[in-house]
């Protein structure tokens, strides 16, 4: 069990030296080893299960004395065992957290009492983490919503019910009160909802529809990636993606994603999984030229397109879900992104559909 699992910055290859064990020292993560994990050495073990922390960075830790298993500071060879409670202890307080209103356009799309819509665009971070402890999508809501007593923005049992990449734009809904997240969240758990995504991706599909399933879960070559292993697997959750062909341009696909689960990175790891990765999505290979022609000017027409859309080309398009205390289907559709949409009616003057 991992009590608190954002992103551990202290751990992250940043090129500081960690500094020798001061006399005081502060908790930052608490972990507790599940039942039945076999014996693994610390720093693999810490590796697997925070996404920002590398090994090398973890077995710096523990050689400082900065990594502690039941209260004991442990060398990086140390081997879990099931039940262990494994704490990081470093020479600083925890940085604080507590979610400050701050007065940042949002784009609402529809409120009630009991819950509202936004249109996030794309750069704006979700939720404060690592290097984004401020200027994030909830510190909008909770400007929007400060004159709201019932609504605090750090209670856990309130706010966004799901969430999308800092770089992906496009619908989320956010629980005004308990009782909708509540609501709400069982929708999402349940696949009760309705979500579609336009997505724009590199090369051309056989078929005009299709099916993703395998299951999704953290890259062990790189922690910030998601990787798709078999359906069924132990590793990673299950996940299924359906896509249908929307326009053809040759070199890249307008393709229209639905998702029938939400995993992190789900679409875009299922994508690079079938070959198609995102067009401009830098962290699974889509800033590459991955089809086309050699030709200068097709290279220097890409980059064109990779500075009009610095981000994947990913638009959260579609929202649908029953509301949770009138009990009536609300369906809500978002415009494309402008830099997404001046993406396409480049591919559209430049190559025409391909039926």
């Amino acid at each position: 069990m991992i009590e608190e699992l954002d992103d551990i910055e202290l751990l992250e290859d940043d090129g500081e030296e960690l500094s020798e064990q001061p006399a005081e020292l502060y908790e930052h993560l608490r972990m507790e080893v599940d039942k039945g994990q076999e014996p693994t050495r610390i720093d693999k073990y810490m590796s697997e299960h925070l996404q920002h922390a590398s090994r090398n960075r973890i077995q710096k830790a523990a050689d400082a004395g900065f990594i502690q298993v039941n209260g004991n500071p442990v060398k990086s060879n140390y081997k879990v065992r099931p039940g262990d409670i494994v704490t990081l202890m470093l020479d600083r307080p925890h940085h604080d957290t507590t979610i400050e209103p701050e007065d940042i356009p949002l784009d609402v799309v529809y409120e009630d009492e009991q819950l509202m819509v936004v249109n996030k665009p794309a750069g704006l971070v979700v939720h404060p983490g690592v290097g984004n402890f401020h200027g994030t999508l909830v510190n909008a809501i909770a400007w929007h919503l400060r004159e709201l007593p019932s609504y605090d923005p750090n209670d856990p049992s309130v706010g966004l019910v799901h969430r999308i990449d800092k770089d992906t734009s496009g619908l989320l809904v956010v629980a005004k009160t308990p009782e909708a997240k509540t609501e709400l969240g069982a929708q999402f758990f349940n696949h009760d909802t309705h979500r579609s995504y336009l997505a724009l991706v590199w090369g051309n599909f056989t078929e005009d529809t299709g099916r993703i399933e395998g299951n999704i879960g953290r890259d062990p070559r790189d922690r910030q990636r998601m990787a798709v292993f078999p359906p069924g697997s132990e590793i990673g959750k299950s996940a299924v993606t359906h896509y249908k062909v929307l326009e053809r341009f040759g070199y890249v696909t307008l393709v229209e994603c639905r998702l029938e689960t939400g995993r992190t990175h789900q679409i875009r790891a299922h994508m690079k999984h079938i070959g198609h990765p995102l067009f401009a999505d830098e962290r699974y290979g889509g800033c590459e030229i991955l089809r086309g022609e050699r030709t200068a000017s097709y290279k220097a027409y890409i980059q064109n397109c990779f500075k009009l859309c610095n981000r994947q080309a990913l638009h959260a398009q579609t929202l649908g879900f029953v509301h949770p205390v009138t009990h009536q289907q609300m369906d809500f559709t978002s415009p494309l992104a402008d830099d997404m949409a001046a993406l396409l009616e480049k591919w559209r003057a430049r190559t025409p559909k391909v039926q």
